[in-house]
């Protein structure tokens, strides 16, 4: 039996809060790469608790059936309200004006990318978000606590650290920085093509190990 709208889409919303304190930490504070460290924690509360991350389930669209799109496309729908929820609050705290701050710089930079320069950030950052969430489902079901730990936190790191570009972190931005009307619309046409990369990038190696031989005892 295919899981419900309404549990798809609370779990996405749940992933989306988590992808927005991930942030929040990676904004407020002033060492990167603690900030990035830190930050992976959100993507190990969503494959501890089983919640829904469109990176983590785009990439096995080519292994699915042709109705698993509508549990995609329900799963960034979530992604989108739990991120925008999650900067609307932190917005209205003490800690809100730094994030805001920093998060404005962050997407002035990155929306200042040519079409080309996000499409291939988001791509290798589906690339790194596949790795980490393939490997995290395959070591809970195995029982494998520090490969999924390791798992989980090195691909995070590297993608934030080399500048790719993550869909629903940059929804959180997205939500977090802006402050005009422009930047609203402007922003909508950026996270359609980090969208998009991100798939391409998270459906690469499913769609070559198709072509891989099979093991043979």
């Amino acid at each position: 039996m295919s899981e419900s709208f309404k549990s798809i889409l609370t779990k996405a919303v749940l992933s989306g809060i988590m992808i927005g304190i991930g942030g929040t930490v990676y904004l407020a504070v002033e060492n990167k790469y603690l900030g990035g460290f830190l930050f992976s924690l959100g993507l190990f509360t969503i494959l501890r608790y089983g919640f829904a991350l469109y990176t983590g389930k785009v990439g096995y669209i080519p292994d699915r059936k042709l109705d698993y799109i509508k549990e995609v496309g329900t799963t960034l729908l979530g992604n989108v309200l739990g991120t925008g929820l999650t900067a609307i609050l932190i917005r209205l705290t003490r800690t809100g004006l730094l994030v805001h701050e920093n998060a404005l710089k962050a997407m002035n930079t990155k929306m200042g990318d040519s079409f080309t320069g996000r499409l291939i950030l988001g791509f290798f950052c589906g690339i790194l978000m596949f790795v980490a969430v393939d490997n995290g489902n395959r070591c809970k079901s195995e029982n494998r606590d520090m490969s999924f730990i390791f798992g989980t936190v090195l691909p995070i790191m590297v993608f934030i650290f080399c500048g790719f570009n993550h869909s629903v972190a940059d929804c959180f931005y997205f939500f977090a920085a802006i402050d005009t009307p422009e930047m609203f619309f402007s922003g909508l046409g950026y996270l359609l093509t980090i969208v998009l990369g991100n798939a391409l990038g998270g459906m690469l190696i499913p769609i070559f190990m198709k072509g891989f031989d099979k093991k043979t005892a």
